[in-house]
């Protein structure tokens, strides 16, 4: 992580979220991570069976921890704000599928 600030609510933690999030490719692995685990999830209500759960937590995590480590080269969020990071990836996801992300980092300083 590229700060050492101690954040307290989700409001003042997301700019900082984004901003670990600079790299386009690493947004789309996050992306596609997200989608996965969101399809284990439907999967798991459909057809009744928490295994789909281990899916949707090896997959959101495998394409973010990718997209980190060998893109964006830092440490996920995720280790020090477990769910701040949790709901903040979910909020970029729902900001990518409804158009407003490219706002959003815009207002955290992301170009």
């Amino acid at each position: 992580m590229t700060e050492n600030k101690k954040y307290e609510t989700l409001q003042e933690f997301w700019p900082f979220y984004l901003r670990e999030h600079s790299n386009k490719m690493n947004r789309v692995f996050h992306f596609i991570g997200t989608t996965c685990a969101l399809v284990f999830i439907v999967s798991a209500i459909f057809y009744l069976n928490a295994w789909y759960l281990l899916g949707a937590l090896f997959s959101g995590y495998f394409f973010a921890w990718i997209g980190h480590f060998f893109l964006e080269k830092n440490r996920p969020a995720t280790f020090i704000y477990p769910f701040k990071s949790f709901v903040s990836d979910w909020r970029m996801y729902f900001c990518t599928i409804t158009g407003q992300l490219g706002k959003e980092l815009q207002k955290a300083g992301v170009k």
